[in-house]
């Protein structure tokens, strides 16, 4: 589960457990398309990942059954600033999206506005 800092209160909190729960969907993915159970192996990344000094563990896609491993004792890098501008730019995609549908929603809904004088042309 997502732990979130104390300092972050009232609705913010909520913001910054779905962002973190999003990357989720990384690994199970992963999982899936290797054919791996997605469930069991999100738990094995959390277990992996308990301290501050465990950053380096990954899945490892080759063995059979969900294992973890080092990453960077098996010399598996990742470029982190294509992950670095990946999540960037999807971030703001999406915030891009959530204020246009904020600009949506504070319009008024309409369409044509009715005619002045007869209700309906066919009554002429």
């Amino acid at each position: 589960a997502v732990v979130i800092n104390a300092e972050y209160g009232g609705m913010e909190q909520y913001a910054i457990k779905k962002f973190a729960e999003a990357f989720e969907v990384f690994p199970k993915v992963l999982a899936e398309n290797t054919g791996l159970k997605a469930n069991e192996v999100l738990a094995k990344m959390y277990n992996a990942h308990q301290g501050p000094e465990d950053i380096n563990y990954g899945l490892n896609l080759e063995a059979d059954t969900p294992e973890v491993m080092d990453c960077m004792e098996r010399r598996v890098l990742d470029p982190f600033l294509t992950k670095h501008w990946g999540i960037k730019f999807a971030v703001n995609a999406a915030n891009t999206v959530l204020v246009v549908d904020q600009i949506i929603m504070a319009k008024q809904a309409g369409g044509p506005k009715p005619r002045q004088g007869k209700a309906d042309p066919d009554d002429e």
